[in-house]
């Protein structure tokens, strides 16, 4: 009995999924009546970026805020502006971020180049802390009293 309940409740979480994301954009509210306007602005949602869930597009989230970023998008859509022009307006209001594909600018270069930066670097520091680890020193000639110890010691460890 315990068994089943638990695949019944596992079954309506995972039909709940399901069926959350199938409807995220299809609402007839939603959607415009031309077709080619429709598909012009499922276009530009799939460029830009949910900003709660992060990983999906506004076309794919269900997120309340996706859902505003949709229906501006469709208002711009049905006024006439170009998908250009949408997507301009709403990279100025969000930023960087809300672009799926954000434009490659000297930060983000940056942020994308530190992982290698990084490496590298500790590379070099890793070859340049063995290098001087391995060179030894030369040491310095010895003097006279030196040498004379050195024979007398030599004299001794000989007998």
């Amino acid at each position: 009995m315990r068994r089943t309940l638990s695949a019944l409740a596992l079954a309506l979480v995972l039909a709940s999924g399901l069926s959350g994301a199938a409807r995220a954009v299809g609402l007839p509210s939603e959607m415009l009546r031309d077709p080619a306007q429709e598909a012009r602005a499922r276009e530009i949602g799939r460029e830009l970026r949910c900003l709660v869930c992060q990983n999906q597009s506004i076309e794919d989230s269900e997120a309340d805020l996706a859902r505003d970023l949709r229906r501006i998008v469709r208002e711009r859509v049905a006024m006439g502006e170009s998908d250009r022009q949408v997507m301009d307006y709403v990279h100025d209001r969000y930023g960087d971020f809300v672009l799926l594909r954000p434009p490659v600018t000297w930060a983000t270069a940056l942020l994308w180049g530190m992982p290698v930066l990084a490496v590298g670097g500790g590379a070099l520091a890793i070859l340049l802390v063995r290098r001087r680890r391995g060179a030894v020193p030369e040491a310095p000639p010895l003097s006279e009293a030196e040498r004379v110890r050195l024979a007398a010691l030599e004299d001794e460890a000989g007998r």
